[in-house]
């Protein structure tokens, strides 16, 4: 209520986080989380078979990771931070009163991380020159592996707070915080996500990498598939552990969550799609492992499981955000950014009272459709646009027709009700009078602007 409102009507504020945020997600769990001990190893397996080609595959595979994670992975982890404050400040600015001192931490070891990473790949031709010095590039690799994951340990906890935040709630300490009843589940699965996506990520520099040597090509292929059928079994039992820990009341949305409400009677079918693509996975990496020169893998089929694995990182990441709803912040912030303790007040005294860049403050007949308006915009816009991407409008046309006049009085009564038939959506934060204006407001648009 602070804050001006930042809306995107034809794209939808939480869209313009979910591109930039899974994008920088993909980014940080294959190239950094993962990819940097993967390159590591295959950087030992160069020095202890004194076989240069592993050391070279390993420097042309690390190239393509740093200069993925220094552009892109930069870019989008400082537009996360831009769009979730332009979108929803109070959320942003809750966790970091809460998570100050591990925000802190974490810049440290970001710092680290960057420093690490741009010693490891700029002194890797150095490190060809002995033994001595291509044992402290290994031991360099192996500290910026350690900043990575560290990365990930802490912001994992920020993450699973907004899902569950436990004893805080009561207690309001950062240890309660951190240690939430979802954080270590989520962040094994996050782990074993990361190493195998590393692992895909490989395969597919390899076929570019090692394309005209066949048999060292398959060597290495194998090699990378038996790190992935490694973290495999572990990437199961924490996904198996993660699905068991997310409270009941989150489970019941896991039907829209994966498929949208229009869809939500198909979602069983998806679930089966997504079995089936992994199994597929599991084909090609048992097959990469088991070829040999009579019997080679082509070299796309190593494109497959990095982009299964994108697009199920992805699909993760949309349930992960949907199925916390009607919060923000499990128990403590509702998805339009106020707070559970705050409503009785606002539905007492009205949103637009306590809105400080509010262009109305009281309703009166003549202004009541440009209250509506900026009630609209205070309560509904951090999820839903008028035109845009799951607009209003369009949910009004499938509820009332496109032909029919709207019933204001209609609309009024679902409203003050929906967060009973959608446990997905947030109880209606206003007063009375401020209900029937966003019902007048709504009511406006079916056939205007």
């Amino acid at each position: 209520m602070d804050f001006p409102i930042f809306h995107l009507d034809f794209l939808n504020n939480r869209t313009l986080i979910a591109v930039i945020a899974i994008l920088h997600v993909v980014i940080n769990h294959s190239f950094a989380v993962g990819g940097i001990p993967l390159v590591t190893l295959l950087e030992h397996k160069g020095y202890t078979s004194e076989d240069p080609r592993w050391d070279k595959l390993a420097y042309r595979i690390m190239k393509t990771f740093f200069i993925i994670t220094t552009t892109l992975g930069a870019m989008t982890g400082v537009g996360i931070w831009l769009s979730a404050s332009l979108i929803n400040p109070a959320s942003i600015a809750s966790l970091i009163r809460v998570f100050f001192w591990a925000w802190f931490i974490e810049w440290i070891v970001f710092v680290t991380e960057v420093v690490l990473i741009m010693i490891y790949y700029l002194s890797w031709k150095r490190s060809l020159a002995s033994p001595e010095a291509k044992r402290k590039h290994i031991r360099v690799g192996i500290g910026l592996s350690i900043a990575s994951w560290i990365t990930m340990v802490i912001i994992v906890a920020i993450l699973s707070f907004m899902m569950d935040p436990g004893s805080w709630i009561e207690r309001r300490t950062l240890l309660s915080g951190f240690f939430n009843p979802i954080y270590l589940p989520q962040l094994a699965f996050r782990t074993a996500l990361a190493m195998i996506m590393a692992g895909a990520a490989s395969l597919c520099l390899i076929g570019v990498y090692a394309k005209t040597d066949n048999p060292f090509r398959l060597h290495s292929s194998r090699l990378v598939s038996w790190w992935m059928m490694g973290w495999l079994p572990f990437g199961v039992l924490a996904s198996w552990n993660y699905w068991r820990i997310v409270p009941t009341a989150m489970k019941q949305n896991f039907g829209v969550a994966i498929s949208t409400q229009a869809f939500e009677q198909w979602h069983g079918g998806l679930v089966m799609m997504m079995i089936v693509a992994f199994s597929l996975v599991l084909l090609l990496i048992i097959w990469t492992t088991m070829a040999d020169e009579s019997f080679p893998v082509p070299r796309f089929v190593g494109v497959l499981p990095f982009m299964v694995l994108i697009l199920f990182l992805g699909g993760f990441e949309r349930i992960r955000e949907f199925i916390r709803k009607p919060y923000v912040i499990g128990q403590y912030m509702y998805s339009n950014g106020i707070r559970a303790e705050d409503y009785p007040l606002l539905q007492k005294e009205g949103l637009l009272t306590h809105a400080t860049y509010a262009a109305v403050k009281t309703i009166t007949p003549e202004n009541e459709i440009l209250a509506g308006r900026e009630v609209f915009k205070l309560a509904c816009t951090r999820c839903h646009t008028v035109n845009g991407l799951n607009s209003i409008r369009g949910n009004l046309n499938k509820m009332y027709g496109k032909t029919m006049p709207w019933e204001a009085d209609k609309i009024a009564a679902y409203i003050g009700t929906l967060h009973t038939s959608r446990a997905y959506m947030p109880p209606f934060p206003g007063s009375e009078a401020e209900k029937q204006a966003l019902a007048k407001y709504l009511v406006s648009i079916q056939m205007g602007g």
